[in-house]
């Protein structure tokens, strides 16, 4: 059965992936950033998208829970392993991929993606999201997210309208969500053109 579209549902909340340091210590620079980022991007309107374990992963949910805007369903984690149980405690809907470190390629699929510090598997996840032609801000100065600032992983033209295409950096939360609001639309209009054509 087919039911009609109602003209004033919700648009559809915008999806950010947070990515970075999974062992950062709470209070540390990482956690304290991805924390204050978490609450932004729900503060802002945004759903949060992470590989649902802890770390930055965990600081940026429960940021958004912290959020006076947070509603149920706004921290999605994406799990490596096939145990739901296994989602830090923050995360609302738990999707379990069994997929290990194959993860990292789901994660980067969403509307953009915000890196903090980070090792190899956050760089996985930077590489993906840059394959798949999304608008990546780095924030902070460690980490693969720090060495990656304000550089192109590769001399592909991602979008021939956006020649200043790189990953952009943030050193706050409030700029990296400011990059984001201002950033997106234009990513998002390019990569519809890129799909009509």
């Amino acid at each position: 059965m087919n039911l009609p579209l109602n003209d004033k549902s919700p648009a559809r909340k915008q999806t950010i992936a947070v990515v970075g340091d999974a062992r950062c210590a709470v209070g540390s620079t990482s956690d304290q950033l991805a924390e204050e980022l978490g609450c932004k991007l729900i503060d802002s309107g945004f759903r949060i998208v992470t590989g649902g374990l802890g770390g930055v992963m965990e600081a940026a949910c429960r940021g958004a829970h912290h959020s006076t805007h947070y509603q149920l369903g706004d921290t999605i984690g994406i799990l490596p392993g096939s145990d739901p149980a296994a989602a830090n405690r923050y995360v609302d809907i738990a999707i379990p991929t069994g997929l290990d470190f194959a993860r990292n390629s789901i994660v980067p699929h969403a509307d953009a993606l915000i890196a903090i510090g980070g090792g190899a598997g956050t760089l996985s996840e930077i590489c993906f999201a840059w394959m798949n032609k999304r608008l990546i801000i780095s924030l902070g100065t460690t980490g693969w997210a720090g060495r990656l600032a304000g550089e192109r992983l590769d001399e592909r033209i991602r979008y021939k309208d956006l020649p200043k295409d790189k990953i952009y950096p943030a050193t706050t939360p409030n700029e990296a969500v400011k990059l984001l609001s201002r950033l997106l639309p234009t990513y998002n209009q390019n990569a519809r053109l890129c799909k009509q054509t």
